[in-house]
């Protein structure tokens, strides 16, 4: 992991398209802004595990037939 300091109105960029700017500092909270294509998403981590714990489920999940009449119905 590469650990960098920044201060208020600093920046790191990331593959030449994606910027990550601090915000703001208060106390033990930094706030940040991360600008990036629209085709990139950009999660918090916690969204980001529940999304792929739901995608596994998904993916993990044998179709009934009794599934495909409720998407008839």
């Amino acid at each position: 992991m590469l650990a960098l300091a920044r201060k208020v109105n600093e920046s790191i960029v990331i593959n030449n398209d994606i910027e990550i700017t601090v915000l703001d500092i208060k106390g033990d909270q930094v706030k940040l802004g991360v600008a990036a294509p629209k085709t990139i998403p950009v999660y918090r981590k916690e969204i980001y595990i529940q999304i792929q714990e739901a995608n596994k489920e998904a993916a993990d999940h044998t179709p009934t037939p009794e599934d495909f009449n409720k998407l008839f119905k």
